[in-house]
């Protein structure tokens, strides 16, 4: 078996020099962290959820739709039937919403990132409404505790989404609207519509109008208890979703932006 002959102390030197002369790997630029509120994150593991889903896929599928509600529970709440009257939500919808081809697009509980998952999965494709309105963002404070910048970068891909996929659809995007559930999260949510109101008031987007009703919640500078279901549950609960005559009022407010997007007549 041939022998290799040793290296001489010089071409080990040499080899050292080279070796040490390698550049080290290039350091990886830091990844920015996940905003998991403009992520999609489904809840299909919840059975109700999944039901609701379909449902609603199949109601978007029969048509015609002109008009769509994208939201969590005091959307879903329109689908409420009484029998206290501040729980009778239905024939306020009937009212306003009735002859305009809408659908309900509320699911209880959802976040920001909810949303987006449903729009990837079908909420809005295959659909060309005229308008879609837009309010979410509660539960974003809720147990996931996302905070403002978090969440309005959620809505705003909401936005994002919806223009890609319906671009022929007028969106009116709705303030969070206020609640009395903690001090950090009356904070949170004026500090979410203050960025919301200068990406998007004044007409700054195309196709996009900027609406904040949050002056319809405020008696003496304050948010008002008494305009919400909650407190009247039995347990009781921080006030958050609005009753019934407090939704027909936030649809009044709405009735002539939405009329004018729609192009057709206000409702009385």
């Amino acid at each position: 078996m041939p022998r290799f002959a040793a290296l001489s102390p010089a071409c080990l030197a040499l080899l050292a020099l080279l070796a040490g002369s390698r550049p080290a790997a290039a350091a990886l630029p830091p990844r920015p962290p996940t905003v998991l509120a403009a992520v999609p994150i489904g809840r299909m593991d919840l059975p109700w959820w999944r039901r609701r889903f379909a449902a609603k896929q199949a109601e978007l599928r029969r048509g015609p739709v002109d008009l769509v509600f994208y939201g969590d529970s005091i959307t879903q709440d329109w689908e409420r039937t009484g029998p206290q009257p501040w729980a009778d939500f239905r024939p306020i919808w009937q009212h306003y919403y009735g002859r305009r081809h809408a659908v309900n697009l509320g699911f209880i509980g959802d976040t920001t990132a909810s949303l987006i998952w449903r729009i990837d999965h079908g909420e809005a494709s295959g659909i060309a409404p005229k308008v879609a309105v837009v309010l979410i963002g509660a539960n974003d404070m809720g147990r996931p505790h996302w905070s403002a910048a978090e969440t309005t970068d959620g809505i705003e891909t909401v936005v994002r989404l919806l223009r890609r996929h319906l671009p022929h659809t007028k969106i009116l995007l709705l303030a969070v609207l206020p609640s009395v559930r903690a001090p950090w999260i009356t904070r949170t949510t004026a500090a979410i519509n203050r960025t919301l109101a200068a990406t998007y008031g004044h007409g700054h987007v195309a196709g996009v109008t900027w609406l904040d009703l949050t002056g319809l919640f405020l008696r003496h500078g304050r948010v008002d208890p008494a305009l919400f279901l909650d407190p009247r549950l039995t347990p009781p609960a921080p006030p958050l979703h609005p009753t019934a005559q407090t939704q027909a009022r936030m649809a009044a407010a709405m009735e002539p932006v939405l009329a004018r997007l729609l192009g057709d007549r206000p409702v009385h």
